[in-house]
């Protein structure tokens, strides 16, 4: 949770006025972070100081070296690369008006990195000492000040020359410093653990006067962008005006400042000695939560790079604050567990939030605290729906523990289970009955009202008898959602709604109204019915999933859709111009955790499972806590600037060479030229695209995809220029872009004196060989003709005979391939259903649990078993019993998807592997499965004849080591599900 601290004076002016939410600075819980240790690359934990060059890459001092990162490597310069630095402790970074880079040491040392590549060095010059260079700062005179460590100041002339100046007697230079700043004036300011020391524009360095207010502590300075000098010392933040220091704000609890930094915002962040980061702006003062990214000691830098994004150097790592569309709460900032199942507004503006490990309420203030609820072991329900009654009571409905009311006001807690006549287990949705007299139940046996205290089962036929998943109350109807479709309950009777016949549909997750349309959210995309006729949206108009939960429009047009694999975005007309049929796709964004989701994992057939509140912002209950975003600033996200392409090396024949400055390279011919390049962004670097341009010989951009380098061998004699081009996923392609010009020299051969000389050369060769095969030929073509005479009628027969056995071999490698492909069938087809036999199940298993383990997708085993199967033999012959199998197996077969494996183990026993799905998903397939079962009003032909199965399900688990531990907790559950009287689904 971010800690918001009051301060003891009005919040200053640090950055402009917010405006519209679109251009407000978001609070600290709208980044994500990122981090980076030696374990993803970097030579040391320990980062001094962070400067982004022009063209954008991040420069990083270490005490193992200098690295550079382009977003995806980093390379690392220090004593045994090329070029090689002259000690491996980096200590300071200094990037100036040229846009050169700027390097010191632990040894007195100074490099500089030109942009054009060049390095050039500056070996430590006595009297300067040999001491770690803290801070390095240019002024206007082209001086770079140095910051010795304990030794104090010094200088680096543009002519070269180390000029070192002692500190006079009285001034703390002779103790560890914490920065140093030039300001526009060349006044250099110096903190040090005892105070602030300038050394002024006559040359002399004092401790600043007593009446500036500022304790001989530690004093930390700092020269913003816009050229304001910050100090924060004993707790408070100064802001020099003129010649003195005014206080801005008290900072209580923060001590032992570290790093500084403007953002464009205007906001300051700092960096402490232990305490983390803080943020001072608009929002008061903020703390970054340990939970979300622990201190380990100091952090030693910071900076903003060109995408806004704030990367913190510390002692224990490399961090990477962005600002991400959505923010997330999760169990660390007071959920009672992360898998969020539900959420509901009140009418005083809480949010309810409904999981698995309980219920929550978070206050208009943002603070969270459980809902004391306890089933019958005295342990906080699982929850699944909520809903609010026309008198302001709150519904919860759990995972076999019945139903709650918590009443308004008073938060008197009542209780609806089996007792009350309440089916027994899940109440997946729930929906307030329309007029306000009563609340709908969706049950794992059809739908229940609870109106004055009493339970109702309606006996309305057509009604669902098994699970409902979607419930909607408008109007004068009931909108049912099911695994097998939509019920709509009206006084005159069931209507039903045929989705399937539209594009497949059948599992139903959520209802909305808009205008005289009903929106309708199910596992192939929205559908719309209004006016008596269904129109879809799914994945061939552009959704870029099957399977939606809830449909949510805002107040400006958008129209946000959560799903499995994310949240959707899309615009309200632009999704009617294709249920209409006037636009053939759909243009949805898709958001995950890139963008601030926690977890892209929505969930559905629990409800409601997003909301748009009151104050406008969308929220979503995921697999990772609940996730939202303020539409508002979906301007600042939608377009980002493309990323800059840079060239990174080039190489000819494997040999690097130097390709940068304005000079063209003059390349050999005959030679492999390779290209190495990037684009310059750090918020997506793994998902950029390419696209190369070599002018001179191709004759447009070629696009490259994700590759980051090109070749070109055996390019011809010319004068090329490669232009390189980077882009976002579904953004721009930079302008500019990178070049790099050239010219491939001709080879001996080719050039033109001696290629006319080959010429010469070559024509009275061939005069002379020609001659040479005339007489050849006159000579030998009378023999060749005796000869060929002779062989004809040899060939001729050989060739017929050879003609003859190879289609008699041929012939019988066909048989032999009808033969094996008969065996192999009958190897792994059980002959009587035409499904899978036991041999082909063992070998999916096998197969699949290893795959299941591999990838740490879920893998379901159902275990099925014909109930009173003997029966049917016995009664009506085994002719019939036979008829009875082929019908199950073609159920179990059509209820499967391609990538599941149904089979027949034998007698009255099938299987059923789910890959890729969750104990939930498979338990739904099973519902569906045995609601088949049971609309099927015959079997074999025979009226009176009713067949049922009994299943065993089990999700693979940590304790399964082989598959044959799975199926076994499968099959037990199978005898469980006998043993309780058949005809139900038992767990593993």
């Amino acid at each position: 949770m971010v800690l918001l601290w009051g301060a003891c004076l009005p919040p200053p002016a640090l950055a402009a006025d917010p405006g519209s939410a679109a251009d407000a600075t978001p609070p600290l819980r709208d980044y994500a972070i990122d981090m980076w240790t030696s374990r993803n690359g970097l030579p040391h934990n320990s980062l001094r100081a962070i400067a982004q060059t022009p063209e954008g890459h991040l420069w990083f001092a270490t005490w193992e070296g200098l690295v550079r990162y382009n977003g995806l490597d980093f390379i690392v310069y220090d004593r045994g690369s090329t070029p090689g630095l002259l000690d491996n402790g980096v200590g300071a970074l200094h990037v100036d008006s040229d846009g050169a880079l700027w390097i010191s040491d632990s040894r007195g040392n100074v490099l500089r990195r030109a942009l054009d590549g060049r390095w050039d060095g500056w070996p430590r010059q006595a009297p300067a000492p040999e001491v770690l260079i803290q801070a390095m700062r240019k002024d206007s005179k082209g001086r770079l000040w140095l910051l010795y460590e304990g030794r104090g100041l010094g200088y680096l002339s543009a002519d070269g020359e180390f000029v070192f100046e002692p500190p006079p007697p009285g001034v703390p230079m002779g103790m560890t410093h914490t920065w140093m700043e030039v300001d526009a004036q060349d006044r250099v300011w110096v903190g040090t653990l005892d105070g602030l020391v300038v050394r002024g524009t006559d040359g002399v360095l004092r401790r600043v006067p007593d009446d500036y207010g500022l304790s001989h502590g530690v004093v930390w300075p700092y020269r913003a962008p816009d050229g304001v000098l910050w100090i924060v010392a004993d707790g408070a933040l100064y802001r020099l005006q003129g010649d003195r220091p005014q206080l801005v704000r008290r900072l209580p609890g923060i001590t032992h400042a570290t790093a500084m930094l403007q953002d464009r915002h205007g906001d300051l962040w700092l960096g402490t000695e232990n305490q983390g980061l803080f943020r001072v702006g608009n929002h008061g003062v903020e703390h970054m939560p340990d939970a979300r990214m622990p201190p380990r000691g100091r952090i030693v830098s910071l900076l903003e790079d060109a995408e806004g994004s704030i990367w913190a150097g510390a002692n224990g790592g490399l961090y990477r604050l962005r600002e991400t569309l959505f923010s997330s709460y999760t169990h660390s900032d007071g959920l009672s567990g992360d898998y969020a199942r539900a959420l509901l507004e009140d009418d005083r503006g809480r949010l309810w939030i409904g999981g698995a490990s309980g219920l929550d309420r978070m206050e208009r203030d943002g603070r969270i605290a459980p809902v004391p609820l306890r089933n019958r072991a005295g342990k906080p329900p699982s929850i699944l729906s909520l809903a609010r009654d026309g008198a302001g009571d709150v519904w919860a409905g759990t995972f076999g523990d019945g139903v709650f009311r918590i009443a308004a006001g008073s938060d008197r807690v009542s209780r609806f289970d089996a007792a009350d006549g309440l089916p027994g287990g899940n109440v997946r949705v729930m929906a307030a009955d329309h007029g306000g007299h009563g609340v709908w139940l969706g049950t794992q046996r059809g739908v229940v009202r609870i109106e004055d205290g009493r339970v109702q089962v309606p006996a309305t036929p057509g009604l669902p008898t098994g699970l409902v998943t979607a419930l909607y109350s408008a109007d004068d109807a009931l909108w049912i959602g099911t695994i097998e479709g939509v019920r709509v309950l009206r006084d005159d009777g069931v209507q039903r709604l045929a989705l399937d016949e539209l594009g497949g549909g059948r599992s139903v997750f959520g209802f909305l109204q808009i205008g005289n349309a009903m929106w309708i959210a199910s596992d192939r995309g929205l559908y719309r019915y209004r006016d008596g006729k269904l129109a879809r949206v799914g994945l061939e108009q552009g959704m870029p999933v099957d399977t939606v939960f809830q449909m949510v429009p805002d107040r400006l047009g958008n129209v946000w859709i959560s799903s499995n694999r994310g949240v959707l975005r899309t615009d309200m007309r632009a999704l009617e111009d294709v249920a209409d049929g006037r636009s053939p796709k759909l243009a949805v964004e898709h958001y995950n955790e890139i963008d601030g989701m926690s977890n892209a994992q929505a969930n559905g057939s629990t409800g409601p499972s997003a909301l748009l509140r009151r104050d406008g912002t969308f929220w979503v209950a995921t697999a990772g806590g609940v996730s939202t975003v303020d539409p508002l600033r979906l301007l600042r996200f939608r377009e980002r600037l493309p990323p800059p392409a840079v060239i990174e090396g080039v190489s000819v024949d494997g040999v690097p060479v130097r390709w940068q400055g304005t000079q063209r390279n003059s390349l050999p011919g005959g030679r492999r030229v390779t290209v190495d390049y990037v684009g310059l962004s750090y918020l997506m670097s793994d998902r950029i695209r390419y696209r190369t341009w070599l002018e001179g010989l191709d004759k447009g951009w070629i696009e490259r995809g994700g590759q980051r380098s090109v070749e070109f061998l055996g390019l011809p004699p010319g004068d090329y220029t490669l232009h390189i081009s980077a882009a976002h996923p579904g953004g721009h392609w930079s302008g500019s872009g990178a070049a790099w010009s050239f010219t491939v020299e001709p080879r001996l051969w080719q050039r033109r004196d001696v290629q006319a000389g080959a010429v010469v050369l070559l024509l009275l060769a061939l005069v002379a060989l020609y001659r040479y095969l005339i007489h050849r030929h006159e000579t030998r073509s009378t023999r060749l003709a005796q000869q060929v005479a002779e062989r004809t009628a040899d060939l001729r027969e050989q060739a017929e005979r050879l003609l003859a056995a190879n289609q008699e071999k041929a012939a019988l490698a066909e048989r032999l391939r009808e033969q094996a492909d008969a065996f192999e069938r009958q190897a792994h087809e059980d002959p009587l259903t035409g499904l899978p036999n036991r041999r082909a199940f063992d070998e999916g298993l096998a197969r699949d649990f290893a795959r299941s383990q591999r990838s740490g997708q879920p893998l379901c085993l159902v275990a099925l078993d014909i109930d009173h199967f003997k029966r049917v033999n016995d009664t009506w012959s085994h002719s019939v019993g036979d008829q009875v199998l082929r019908e199950v197996a073609r159920l179990l077969a059509a209820s499967s998807r391609d990538s599941d494996l149904p089979a027949r183990l034998g007698g009255e026993e099938f299987a059923l592997l789910l890959n890729d799905t969750t104990l939930e998903e498979a338990e739904l397939v099973c519902m569906r499965l045995r609601g088949l079962f049971h609309s099927q009003r015959s079997w074999a032909g025979i009226d009176d004849l009713r067949v049922t199965f009994s299943a065993g399900l089990a999700l693979l688990g940590p304790g399964d080591r082989t598959p044959t531990l799975l199926f076994q907790r499968a099959d037990k559950a199978l005898y469980q599900a006998k043993s309780e009287g058949r005809d139900r689904i038992c767990l593993g």
